[in-house]
């Protein structure tokens, strides 16, 4: 059975056959040719994989998302970012970087960030004579803080895997996300600097003050979210229903940019984006109950151990082993599979298994914005009209810069575990 699973699922995903199907269809191929199983355990796994609490958090954050992005959150966010950063050298890039760590607080999507804030900086970064491809790079990369910064779709999907606390991964992810976004604004401020980008005109404190409370309403979202569930007046689905009604009222109340003509196209969309997910969620659970009746996971564990019993070893290759896998597979779908084998290990070896989710996330994360299969590269061309080529030599220095993020992440714990540990005591 193990070896009629992974032959069919690498010749379906060479075949280059949606992640979904894939998974699914190698998993009912191996089923039936072993004889031993009824087919209608695939539909009982599917379901079984579904029906679970938490998972419904991601439905309401996708439609809360959708919400603000299309609420006139944005140019909001773009605006009162480029009150802080705009003024330095590079600022139009330093905006990008920093708008899409406020958007990230509101969205848990990459590939929403890119979307919602590249088609405002990319070509506004164009117009002030920037290289087209580095502000594409400069999006793409950003986006990426849009699944490491909380809410976080990734994260769910991993403390419902794992059995860990989403509040807890939400606050471990706070820290992190500021010292990768810091990085990419530090990044692209030495390569403007370099290139004799310029910054847009200098703002008052007057300016920075009526700019800030014109953004103040999205910048709320995220503290409402992480404050009601420490506050243990909601839990993490609850956030998210709490996230739509109040993303819902900012959008037709206070900014009055949704009515009741484009509020159904978006939850058009975001129901599609909720299906895609949940589709690969329930494969994936299907796979996963495979693995475990075949005990891979544990002959998996058991070579880690025997080669090596060192974390640091053990870290090393497994962030190798996440960053390749980020290149050719879908973050979602790459967490429910790998986190039931990976995890237990960590764990094994004394690493908290908190810590751990974040190292996967930040990891899968930086795949987005790898060839060939970074969704938040096929975005920012979309935007940019450039080649994939000439963007992915663009974000290699971003690249570099993010992997040092993730060793900084991976061997210094207390970067996610800090707020964790504080909110415990």
């Amino acid at each position: 059975m193990t070896v009629t699973l992974l032959v069919s699922m690498l010749i379906m995903f060479v075949l280059t056959v949606p992640i979904a199907l894939a998974i699914g269809g190698a998993s009912t191929l191996a089923i039936t040719t072993s004889g031993d199983l009824p087919l209608l355990v695939v539909v009982q796994r599917i379901f079984t994989s579904l029906d679970s609490f938490p998972l419904m958090a991601i439905p309401f954050f996708i439609l809360a998302g959708s919400l603000m992005e299309s609420g006139g959150i944005s140019k909001r966010l773009v605006h009162f970012a480029n009150t802080l950063v705009g003024s330095m050298t590079g600022g139009l890039a330093g905006v990008t970087v920093v708008t899409s760590m406020f958007f990230a607080a509101i969205s848990g999507s990459s590939p929403a960030t890119v979307a919602a804030i590249g088609s405002i900086m990319i070509p506004a970064m164009v117009a002030k004579h920037y290289d087209v491809n580095f502000a594409a790079a400069v999006q793409s990369v950003a986006g990426a803080l849009g699944v490491i910064i909380p809410p976080s779709i990734p994260m769910i999907l991993y403390g419902v895997v794992v059995g860990v606390s989403i509040g807890d991964l939400f606050l471990a992810g706070i820290v992190p996300g500021i010292l990768i976004g810091g990085s990419l604004v530090l990044t692209a401020f030495i390569i403007s600097k370099r290139k004799g980008y310029k910054g847009t005109k200098s703002y008052t404190n007057e300016e920075r003050l009526k700019a800030f409370l014109d953004a103040i309403f999205a910048m709320l979202m995220p503290v409402i979210i992480l404050g009601g569930i420490y506050g243990g007046i909601f839990t993490p689905t609850e956030a998210a229903v709490v996230a739509v009604a109040y993303a819902l009222l900012i959008g037709t109340v206070v900014y009055r940019e949704i009515t009741f003509k484009n509020i159904i196209p978006i939850f058009v969309k975001s129901g599609i984006t909720t299906a895609i997910i949940m589709l690969i969620i329930g494969n994936a659970g299907l796979l996963g109950w495979l693995l475990t009746k075949e005990r891979i996971p544990q002959t998996v564990a058991q070579s880690f151990i025997e080669f090596s019993d060192s974390p640091i070893v053990f870290l090393l290759i497994v962030n190798l082993f996440l960053l390749i896998v980020g290149m050719f597979f879908e973050t979602s779908a790459s967490v429910i599979i790998l986190a039931p084998i990976l995890a237990p290990i960590a764990m094994q070896l004394g690493i908290d298994p908190i810590h751990f989710g974040i190292i996967m996330v930040v990891n899968l994360a930086i795949g987005m914005v790898t060839p060939p299969l970074g969704v938040n590269l096929f975005v920012a061309m979309q935007i940019s009209k450039v080649k994939l080529e000439q963007l992915s030599k663009a974000v290699l220095i971003f690249l570099a810069v993010l992997i040092v993020d993730v060793m900084l992440i991976s061997y210094v714990p207390e970067n996610s575990m800090f707020l964790v540990e504080m909110f415990k005591d």
